[in-house]
């Protein structure tokens, strides 16, 4: 597999061989089940849908229900697509866990981000502030002129303005794994990664 879907457990850290503190992030790696075999002739491309954690009954549909039965599940948390190794046989049911990692090796990981709700220009997009005197009254953390007068007449698309700050989906690459716990599944990733405890999260292998 080129990669599996996890939960990130929470941070905290471990000592390497160096006796160096090395801060890293407990992630739930799996076990994800092959949910459906996509093929280039059916599809239009070769890809792996993954099933990861479950959920209440009454929170899954019927067609969600039905697609999941081919595989023995009754629900799923997360559904995933992952590109598939060419020569690998995979099978309805089969099961892959952080087995598939090893230690030292460099992933990226992606997740959405904590959600920071309405935000201004300054802790959106590092404004500076404005004067805080010369006639400047109340509006040291307005962002300023977003634009001319008579042309264009209107605001320009992707103008760094006040708004929705967070929850976004956010790729941290270049991360290593310091140290697996197989028989919990867990992965030992150095540094940190988006989103909250428990959130899911994406382990994409090079």
């Amino acid at each position: 597999m080129y990669g599996l879907i996890g939960k990130k457990v929470k941070m905290t850290q471990v000592f390497n061989n160096e006796g160096h503190v090395v801060p890293v992030t407990l992630v739930e790696a799996g076990p994800c089940t092959v949910s459906q075999i996509k093929l280039e002739k059916d599809n239009g491309y070769n890809a792996i849908q993954l099933a990861y954690g479950s959920k209440s009954k009454n929170k899954t549909n019927k067609p969600t229900a039905g697609h999941l039965s081919k595989s023995k599940l009754e629900t799923a948390k997360v559904l995933a697509e992952f590109k598939s190794i060419d020569d690998f046989e995979y099978k309805i049911g089969q099961t892959f866990n952080s087995s598939i990692f090893n230690i030292g090796e460099i992933i990226d990981v992606r997740a959405k981000s904590k959600g920071k709700g309405f935000a201004g220009t300054i802790k959106r997009h590092g404004f500076a502030r404005q004067d805080a005197t010369h006639g400047n009254k109340h509006t040291e953390r307005k962002p300023g002129s977003i634009g001319q007068a008579s042309w264009p007449s209107r605001v320009f698309k992707g103008m760094k303005m006040a708004g929705r700050k967070g929850s976004d989906n956010v790729t941290v690459k270049n991360l290593e794994i310091v140290d697996i716990d197989n028989e919990k599944n867990l992965l030992f990733i150095k540094g940190a990664i988006p989103g909250a405890n428990n959130s899911p999260v994406y382990l994409l292998k090079k």
